[in-house]
């Protein structure tokens, strides 16, 4: 598997804390965002981590929230749904 980027080894603190390196922190412009946020992942045994963004509900349309609890709800219905054919 190629790597394209840095690569650093992180220890891992009893409480599940870890501190990114300077390098990466300057390289994801860390150090300009006021309470940076990360959305982490796991995949296929990995953990993939990314920059996420807060954003007030006051500022997001009006239909973008109803479509969201729409697929909110339509996936709650299709897990019960498939719980129910497993039992």
């Amino acid at each position: 598997m190629q790597h394209c980027g840095m690569i650093k080894v992180v220890p891992i603190s009893k409480r599940g804390t870890i501190t990114l390196p300077p390098p990466f922190r300057k390289k994801m412009r860390l150090d300009q965002v006021d309470n940076p946020l990360m959305l982490v992942e796991e995949k296929d045994g990995k953990l993939i981590m990314e920059l996420a963004a807060a954003v007030p509900v006051r500022d997001l349309a009006e239909e973008t929230l109803k479509d969201w609890i729409a697929e909110d709800e339509a996936d709650g219905a299709a897990v019960r749904k498939s719980r129910k054919k497993g039992k």
